[in-house]
């Protein structure tokens, strides 16, 4: 069973930005793999997601053209570049992994990392 373990969370300005990484036991290359986060008091929403191998990538409407995912097939990890991070950007982000997925939601993800936090404010 893939183990993911996410890094890079933090604290950071509006405007500014981060570079969130997983980390794979495993190649990923044949997973679907996915960025989801949780913020308190909401349910857990996709942000990126992706199909195995050359899939075209999916991104929430929320973060088009600011977050970028990216695999680096080399080091077994997906990184999500955020840029122009606003406060509701504020959540825990956990990625994931599946043979498999249909649409970009958690159920369809089996593999789950442990989080990281990343808090956009003054």
């Amino acid at each position: 069973q893939v183990q993911l373990v996410e890094s890079g969370g933090g604290l950071v300005q509006p405007g500014g930005s981060l570079r969130l990484s997983c980390v794979a036991s495993e190649e990923l290359d044949d997973y679907a793999v996915a960025w989801f986060r949780q913020a308190p008091g909401k349910e857990r929403e996709g942000v990126s997601c992706i199909r195995s191998r050359a899939g075209s990538i999916e991104y929430a409407d929320s973060v088009k053209g600011r977050f970028t995912l990216s695999r680096n097939t080399t080091k077994n990890q997906i990184d999500l570049q955020m840029n122009s991070l606003k406060p509701e950007d504020t959540a825990v982000y956990y990625c994931a992994a599946s043979w498999w997925y249909y649409y970009c939601i958690p159920s369809e993800f089996s593999h789950w990392g442990q989080g990281t936090q990343v808090t956009v404010s003054d």
